[in-house]
């Protein structure tokens, strides 16, 4: 068989998706959350006339225009994989697949173009009603995206709702049991409020990074870091208690995958360990070192304290995912969301004695913890597609199976491009984007546009849009 630098074509191509991919998640899961967040500050702006949040809107504005292009750029990218890499996948699962990608194009992609125009020029040619239309339809577009895009991928985690035909094609038979299959749900809102939490993680890392740099004066500031700090509070334990859920699905449905988050390689017989730490060891079917609370993962598994547990054991080798991964990538995503839930309780310790703006550890930890948000959803996502293996359809279709016939040197030769480009284009966007936080939220904080222009209809720039003549006097933001 053919190689390239020792890897066969299956792992290049695995390992040129899976690049692109965690590239890719990290913009439009931070376009999602950022969007709703812009909504609601204009929102606020409307219905407070405080200034304080359309400077607010405006200085995020510009953060989310280069953050959904970069999404979109690196999906473009991103798709063509299907017809390179992996043309027999999109092949046998196109019939199912493919018109649920057409879905999510003709609904979201459609709505995000159409209205994110508005969103970011419009406010002083539509009005105030219309723009802040636009603002909620994009940021809708966003979540109804993600809802077509995670139909498709839990589709291949639990499929149902097909047949497959002489040719070995998936069909669909029932397009409702296809869409809303069993773990669907748990995967959207587990999703959703990651990227939620995620983006109030980064504003309020920004928040924490001019509060550190003696801007408590600074509205704008105050008001992003206090949002920030609310919505972590809620959004944390919420997903803790979304991520417990979404477990108990997948133990329902991919039991394999579990086996291997939590290191059972040995069944158990008087009650279930839960697992803290160790060292797995998939040759010798052992995990090594390991640290254990005796019987409590049982009752976390909805089984009795003395319950028994089937272990990988039980599992053919051939059918086992890599479990050194799938633990370790579960860990590191449970111990960050263990920690977004510290900082949300610091922060409301921290009001509740009225120095949310004068904690400076609070800050520290705040602006550490800012691209958390995104190493937990890589460390997520790497649990869920890894603990899938060897499947690409779970139970239906092996990933070896899925590969196009492509020589191994042209996908390592595309592989090495793509690492290039995509830390050189994406690294000067990132870059671009923490310039653009380091500088504060100021009064006549500008949008998109090329230069600030009047405010209509509102009654808070000192001369009036039609006319030009002094108008009412600005609603004063400090």
């Amino acid at each position: 068989m053919e190689t390239f630098l020792g890897f066969d074509a299956l792992i290049l191509a695995r390992v040129q998706f899976a690049f692109t991919v965690a590239f890719h998640f990290i913009f439009p899961a931070f376009s999602i959350g950022l969007a709703s967040y812009l909504a609601v500050l204009n929102g606020m702006f409307l219905w407070t006339k405080d200034e304080a949040y359309l400077r607010l809107f405006k200085f995020w504005l510009k953060i989310f225009a280069i953050s959904f292009a970069m999404g979109v750029v690196s999906g473009l990218v991103m798709s063509y994989q299907f017809g390179t890499n992996w043309s027999v996948f999109s092949d046998r699962t196109g019939p199912v697949l493919g018109p649920l990608m057409a879905y999510e194009v003709l609904t979201a992609f459609f709505l995000e173009a159409g209205f994110l125009g508005i969103m970011l020029f419009g406010r002083e040619k539509v009005g105030h009603g219309l723009h802040m239309f636009a603002c909620v339809m994009v940021a809708g577009g966003t979540a109804v995206s993600a809802t077509w895009i995670l139909s498709v991928n839990s589709w291949m985690h639990t499929p149902q709702g097909f047949s497959i035909n002489e040719v070995g094609q998936f069909v669909p038979e029932n397009w409702w049991e296809i869409v809303f299959n069993p773990s669907f749900p748990y995967r959207l809102a587990h999703t959703l409020t990651a990227a939620y939490l995620t983006t109030a993680f980064v504003v309020g890392g920004v928040g924490a990074w001019h509060l550190l740099h003696g801007r408590h004066d600074n509205r704008g500031v105050r008001t992003m870091f206090s949002m920030a700090m609310w919505m972590i509070v809620v959004t944390a334990p919420l997903q803790i208690i979304l991520g417990h859920e979404h477990g108990l699905n997948t133990y329902e449905y991919q039991p394999t995958k579990v086996l291997a988050m939590e290191g059972h390689f040995e069944s158990q017989e008087d009650g279930i360990p839960l697992v803290l730490f160790g060292i797995p060891d998939q040759e010798a079917g052992e995990l090594r070192y390991s640290i254990e609370i005796p019987r409590i993962g049982g009752p976390i598994l909805n089984k009795g304290w003395d319950a028994s547990l089937a272990g990988l054991d039980t599992v053919p080798d051939e059918l086992e995912p890599p479990v050194a991964v799938v633990f370790w990538s579960f860990r590191i995503m449970v111990g960050i969301g263990l920690l977004m839930l510290g900082v949300g309780l610091w922060g409301l310790w921290s009001r509740w004695k009225g120095r949310l703006y004068e904690a400076p550890w609070l800050h520290r930890a705040a602006l550490v913890m800012g691209p958390s948000g995104f190493v937990a959803m890589i460390a997520g996502w790497i649990t869920t597609e890894v603990g899938r293996q060897p499947f690409v359809v779970y139970g239906e279709m092996f990933t070896a199976e899925a590969v196009s016939a492509i020589a191994a040197p042209a996908v390592g030769a595309s592989l090495i491009a793509f690492i290039v480009i995509y830390f050189a284009v994406f690294g000067a966007g990132v870059i671009y984007l923490l310039r653009l936080m380091a500088h504060p939220p100021e009064k006549g904080e500008t949008g998109p546009e090329s230069e600030p222009g009047p405010i209509r209809s509102a009654g808070l720039t000192g001369k009036s849009p039609e006319t030009g003549e002094p108008g009412p006097e600005p609603h004063p933001a400090e």
